[in-house]
């Protein structure tokens, strides 16, 4: 039998949290990938996945690591842990790659498309410029950009939609066609069809590339559709492993049954038809110029949002769906004011488009976001208690700084969170818990709208499911009203009333939930659902249920 390519043995990780508190990671984690095999590492948030990962690669927080980890790693043979910085350089982004969870985070905001990509072929293959771009146009038509790959070379990560700057990062890390490939959530932030595509992509590349990959998900249809093998983690330990199908079917360990039973569940209450109208908008337009030659002349506009009408009552929850690139966000931050656009848009029957600067602020407060990434999201600077406190400061509310406290004590008991750790800050928490502070810091204005942009497309399965909860709770106690946009239909089946389907900055469908769940009229909308089944089906889960 030929030797693993990569053998992890009694991996351990401790961080030092302060005030001589240490907490482990990892512990004793040992597991073995062959060359062209793919292993899945799953479990909830905090349960040591991407610290395991990170370590193959020496990439662990520094100075959070209280000492060097302990065991070993070695790969095709040679040990790495405690390799120089030299020697790694040498390793990552060549014969070991990664695609990390949060692309708006790992991506340079400064640099373009094409100067990313290129860089691990300039380091590694030492490529000539026409050589290089003609290679990076290849390898951004392999993850799904198709015929806007040469035109989003110029680029920035924040003018690409989330699930492009996630193909981006895929783009990347396959450049120097890697031996091992650690993928930490790579499909998080694709919607069901992207996320087909770029299922089949790696498998694809795989195959011909012999690539093992480690693959870190919380999505258990993805390991069916792409694992021969899977670790079940919890609590920093491997609590069962085995061939895919032999796990899934026969689980021994009740944490690994836990996962499997664990999705967003049930369907929106009742609401109140006659509710008054909170959110209206009219021919919602949001273009964006696209400038060429030397004068930096407009030629033509990209089309972002077109012409878009929707109405959102008190209470009720309206979902956007489609695919990445489809115009959710900026619908989202259009509604908001957050992003310039053209049309009407009225809030509790009161034209805000026309409002400017000062005259705008007050409405900041009824109308609130949470965002795709929190970790992004959250200011590493400041504690929980001052995060979530902002917004009542710039506003003016509270007495005092006591009283301001004791807001931020209630919201974050109302996103069940422990009062105690608003003296924290962000990077202690798992993904869910940032979530929730994220949650915390848009209620503590109280306001009436509220656009939840992805809010769980970052979490594990279990974790999507109580913020489903949690949003019904706080919903039916606030008479809130939702702009919830997703590419996971089965959170949006959970949670909406309404849906619109977006493709391309147009509503191609939009009806009861109901109805577009379970009777879908238009050929787009029935692939979206067909591809959301499927991919339940093999989880395990249903969409239409």
């Amino acid at each position: 039998m030929a030797p693993p390519l990569l053998e992890v043995n009694d991996l351990s990780v401790t961080f030092d949290l302060g005030g001589g508190r240490r907490a482990t990671a990892v512990d004793r984690v040992s597991f073995s990938l062959g060359r062209g095999e793919t292993l899945a590492l799953v479990g909830e948030s905090g349960s040591g996945k991407s610290v395991s990962a990170l370590s193959v690669l020496q990439l662990l927080p520094y100075p959070l690591a209280a000492h060097p980890p302990g065991g070993s790693i070695r790969f095709d043979g040679e040990e790495l842990l405690g390799a120089g910085e030299a020697r790694m350089r040498q390793v990552r982004g060549n014969r070991v790659a990664m695609v990390f969870q949060e692309p708006m985070t790992s991506l340079n905001p400064l640099h373009t498309i094409e100067r990313q990509v290129g860089e691990a072929l300039v380091i590694h293959k030492r490529l000539s410029p026409a050589a290089a771009r003609a290679r990076i146009v290849e390898l951004l038509g392999l993850v799904g950009m198709g015929a806007q790959a040469e035109r989003r070379l110029g680029a920035y990560p924040h003018q690409l939609s989330g699930g492009q700057r996630q193909r981006v990062m895929i783009a990347m890390a396959l450049a120097n066609e890697p031996d091992l490939l650690i993928a930490d959530e790579p499909t998080t932030a694709v919607d069901v069809t992207i996320q087909a595509q770029l299922l089949e992509l790696l498998s694809g590349l795989q195959k011909r590339l012999g690539m093992a990959m480690l693959f870190i998900t919380h999505d258990l249809g993805v390991v069916r559709r792409i694992a021969s093998r899977v670790a079940v983690m919890q609590s920093g330990r491997i609590v069962e492993s085995g061939p895919v199908a032999e796990v899934f079917s026969n689980p021994s360990h009740d944490y690994t049954r836990h996962l499997l039973s664990a999705e967003p569940k049930g369907r929106p209450a009742p609401r109140d038809p006659a509710a008054p109208v909170v959110l209206e908008a009219r021919d919602l337009r949001v273009w964006f110029p696209v400038k060429a030659g030397v004068l930096r002349r407009i030629v033509s506009h990209v089309k972002a949002v077109d012409g878009v009408d929707l109405s959102l009552r008190e209470g009720h929850t309206l979902g956007v769906v489609g695919e990445s690139g489809s115009g959710k966000t900026t619908l989202g931050m259009a509604l908001l004011r957050l992003e310039g656009s053209r049309g009407e848009i009225r809030f509790s029957g009161r034209d805000v488009q026309a409002l400017r600067g000062r005259a705008l602020r007050p409405l900041r407060r009824e109308m609130q976001v949470v965002f795709q990434d929190p970790f992004g999201s959250l200011s590493p600077r400041l504690s929980v208690g001052e995060i979530v406190a902002e917004g009542l400061r710039i506003h003016g509310l509270g007495a005092d700084a006591a009283a301001r406290d004791a807001m931020v004590v209630e919201a974050l008991r109302e996103v069940r969170l422990d009062p105690q750790t608003r003296h924290r800050y962000p990077h202690e928490f798992s993904g869910g818990q940032r979530q929730r502070i994220a949650i915390a810091r848009a209620l503590v204005l109280k306001p009436r709208l509220v656009v939840l942009d992805e809010p769980t497309s970052a979490l594990d399965m279990s974790v999507q499911a109580q913020i489903v909860d949690l949003l019904r709770e706080l919903q039916a106690r606030h008479r809130l009203s939702y702009v919830f946009i997703s590419h996971d239909l089965k959170v949006v089946r959970a949670l909406a009333d309404e849906v619109m389907v977006l493709k391309d900055g147009r509503v191609v469908e939009r009806g009861p939930a109901s109805a577009v769940f379970d009777a879908p009229r238009e050929p787009y909308t029935r692939a979206l659902m067909a591809a959301a089944f499927e991919l339940a089906a093999i989880g395990g889960g249903a969409v239409r249920e």
